[in-house]
């Protein structure tokens, strides 16, 4: 009864629950609570427990559609199971044990600081509290509805203020007409209420209108003696009731009485919700630091934002040309493969180049994205690869080699033998070299623009070779890298009318 004293407003929720069957008996074991796009919060309402504490334990489970990476904690995960111990009482929770799931399969389990936690209301815990703290019996039915009745008793027994009263003061009383006037009360005893004048109605919009406008002041006049009025004088109308503003003490008996009134804010003067922090945040594909934020995270990844020569694009409308051939130098090499965090990552040793335009840059490294980011004609490829060149002014070069859904790779499927298990794992496997022109397709015409890089800094003046011929990958190869990025690809950027060349 005390939480009731203090929060009338869960009344109306105990009688609507008191009327209501309890739903989660019936419900699926896992029930939605809130869903937005990338992420479902859902409610295992199967293992709902009531402890001997007077509190409730309760699983939750956070869905994400992509993989989220904790750098701290060197964690990769796609769900997190918690259980929670509520306090239906006092409307708080404390978190007791974390459980982290990587499509599906757990990758950690840790216990948690179970420190209680207040729920604000109309948030997300508040709807889980909501949900878990229903009654779930057909005896907490029956208990929430004495509940109910004893708060409605209590109500009903509860003094109730007299309400405010107003009078009108007739002309008869005195000479001068009061406004107000606080109700005869004994001195051991404060007032109970308020007189007030008594308002039309009709003009009770303007009460002022139809007042007649105050007379000039009238001369000073000598002291005349009193003269006894004739029998059949005229009759004086009464003078008008006259509307004052309450003075102090009477505006805190009314306070008294009928409660504070709350104020009501002006636009200028309400709270503006606060700005995301971005300090922490690290450049990712979803959530806040996803593409649209990536020039809010660092100063120096602004030109994410402002560039105006940002890829990928989508490649259409260049004119075509006789584009020289790409000159590849690529050898079998030993590989260095990492999982950096956004994507599968593979270093060769030295002695692989490219040349074009009279300019030979050196293979630096590359790279998988899914799907392509590139898109030729508003279609999109089920994965792409970037070879990443770099001269020695530092100028860099990018070939895209778009990949679809067919037969195996050899050469694919070697480096996904070696697939490191952890972020940031490195794999140098000994002895075992791969053939990166096996990696080209056979027709060697492509797309040629300057653009940027595709991750931040969002670096320009790249300049970007997209070879039309795709290569083929299995669907299982595709669905394995699918398992650690199912979405990797930066949205495609504005053309802002840049010449894009293409091979005829």
């Amino acid at each position: 009864m005390s939480i009731l004293k203090h929060r009338p407003s869960l009344w109306a929720a105990l009688l609507a629950l008191s009327c209501a069957a309890p739903a989660s008996v019936l419900a699926a074991p896992w029930q939605t609570i809130a869903q937005e796009a990338g992420s479902r919060v859902e409610l295992d309402a199967g293992r709902i427990s009531r402890l001997k504490n007077g509190k409730t334990a309760a699983w939750t489970r956070l869905t994400l559609d992509h993989p989220v990476l904790d750098f701290e904690n060197r964690l990769r995960y796609t769900a997190v199971l918690a259980l929670n111990h509520y306090d239906c009482a006092q409307g708080s929770f404390a978190t007791q044990k974390r459980i982290y799931l990587l499509d599906g399969r757990e990758i950690r389990a840790e216990a948690a600081a179970a420190r209680e936690q207040f729920v604000v209301p109309d948030s997300l815990d508040a709807r889980l509290l909501e949900a878990v703290c229903r009654p779930r019996t057909v005896g907490e039915l029956h208990e929430t509805a004495a509940r109910v009745a004893e708060l409605a008793r209590a109500l009903a027994e509860a003094p109730r203020p007299r309400p405010m009263r107003a009078e009108l003061v007739s002309a008869g009383e005195a000479a001068a007409p009061r406004a107000m006037k606080v109700a005869d009360a004994a001195p051991s005893e404060k007032p109970r209420f308020i007189e007030l004048p008594v308002i039309d109605k009709s003009k009770a919009e303007d009460p002022y209108k139809n007042l007649p406008p105050p007379a000039p002041p009238a001369a000073a006049k000598p002291a005349a003696a009193p003269v006894a009025a004739p029998a059949a004088a005229a009759k004086v109308p009464p003078p008008p009731v006259i509307i004052q503003e309450p003075s102090r003490q009477q505006r805190e008996l009314m306070l008294a009485t009928s409660g504070p009134r709350k104020a009501v804010k002006k636009k200028s003067e309400e709270s503006a919700p606060p700005a995301p922090d971005f300090s922490h945040v690290h450049w990712g594909y979803t959530g806040l630091g996803g593409p649209e934020n990536w020039h809010k995270l660092r100063p120096d990844y602004a030109l994410c934002a402002t560039g105006k020569r940002q890829s990928p694009i989508d490649i259409r409308g260049g004119i075509k040309v006789d584009l020289e051939p790409i000159q590849f130098d690529y050898k079998p090499s030993q590989f260095r493969i990492v999982d950096n965090g956004h994507t599968v990552q593979v270093e060769v040793g030295e002695g692989n180049s490219i040349t074009v335009m009279g300019r030979t840059y050196p293979l630096v490294q590359f790279h998988f994205h899914r799907p392509s980011e590139e898109r030729i004609n508003g279609k999109a490829y089920d994965m792409v690869i970037h070879f990443v060149h770099k001269d020695y002014d530092n100028s860099l070069a990018v070939v895209a080699v778009l990949l679809e859904k067919g037969a195996e790779h050899p050469v694919i499927q070697t480096l996904w033998n070696h697939m490191p298990l952890e972020v940031g794992m490195e794999v140098a496997p000994p002895g075992v070299l791969i053939d990166l022109a096996r990696l080209l397709p056979e027709k060697r015409e492509y797309f040629t623009y300057m653009g940027s890089l595709t991750t931040p800094p969002c670096t320009e003046n790249v300049l970007w070779m997209v070879f039309k011929q795709p290569v083929q990958v299995s669907p299982e190869q595709i669905a394995i890298f699918a398992r650690l990025y199912p979405y990797n690809a930066r949205p495609v950027q504005p053309t802002n009318d840049r010449l894009i060349k293409g091979s005829r």
